[in-house]
């Protein structure tokens, strides 16, 4: 496995930017040589790549500091993209940087351009756990041209109710992610917007192009409930997704075992 640290300037950020991004290469047991020709490193051909997100408070060095991505990326052939998005929700903050034209429009360009990854829409995901597990579904239904699969552990999705409920909480600037839908009495009308996963889902289910979706949550997370509603909206919608749950909590004990499953159902046809 090949791990490099990228930094360049990015036009969508006006800024430099860091990346972290792992791609596969033989090990010491499956050198390619005259003997093994395997192509499980399909340099050419271009391997699957998924976009990894992180939670608040988290960066581009998250998933390296507190999982083992790098084995099971390894493990699986899967090339893994991370970049920091403070926390802003993945949108472009009104005041401050375009995350949204970041993830969408300039860096798969940019990972596609330098990176042996595939520029199938098939072979592209985006995962994500907390904020970035609401980052992974709103990335993947409102730019489902871009992503095959998009999947959410412990995921902050319900976006409008929590919005609707967040009282004093000072984690997130939700007037800097949401500005637009900000009503004067400081109220925030996600749900229907733009902004909304239940509203792009079936804006993409219209179009006919819609990313098979995926969420887990640990029946000890503060978010589990959220979750289970998450759930029976999707299921009433009779939406193609899998969802699952399990003991634990919002932790990396929970995010590092569930990658896993993620990263294989991912690769599933």
């Amino acid at each position: 496995m090949a791990l490099m640290e990228v930094h360049y300037s990015s036009f969508a950020m006006g800024g430099n930017v860091t990346l972290n991004v792992f791609v596969p290469t033989p090990g010491s047991s499956e050198a390619i040589t005259e003997m093994n020709t395997s192509k499980k490193y399909d340099y050419e051909s271009g391997l699957p790549v998924v976009y990894l997100l992180h939670g608040a408070f988290g960066d581009a060095f998250s998933w390296i500091r507190y999982s083992n991505i790098d084995r099971y990326a390894q493990d699986r052939g899967i090339v893994v993209v991370m970049a920091s998005a403070e926390n802003s929700f993945y949108q472009d903050l009104k005041c401050g940087r375009k995350y949204y034209t970041f993830f969408t429009e300039e860096l798969p360009t940019f990972i596609q351009s330098v990176f042996p990854v595939s520029k199938d829409r098939s072979k592209t995901f985006v995962a994500g756990f907390s904020m970035g597990g609401y980052g992974a579904w709103y990335l993947g239904l409102s730019r489902p041209d871009l992503y095959a699969k998009a999947a959410s552990m412990s995921g902050a999705i319900d976006i409008a109710t929590l919005g609707a409920n967040r009282g004093d909480d000072e984690t997130f600037t939700w007037e800097n992610s949401f500005s637009d839908v900000l009503q004067a009495d400081g109220s925030l009308a996600l749900a229907g917007s733009k902004y909304d996963p239940f509203a792009l889902y079936d804006k993409a289910k219209e179009k006919g192009l819609v990313p098979k979706l995926y969420m887990a949550c640990g029946k000890d997370d503060f978010l589990y409930q959220s979750n289970l509603h998450v759930k029976e909206v999707m299921e009433e919608k009779n939406a193609d997704f899998k969802f699952v749950e399990d003991e634990g909590a919002h932790d990396w004990d929970f995010w590092d075992k569930y990658i896993q499953d993620i990263l294989d159902w991912l690769l599933m046809d």
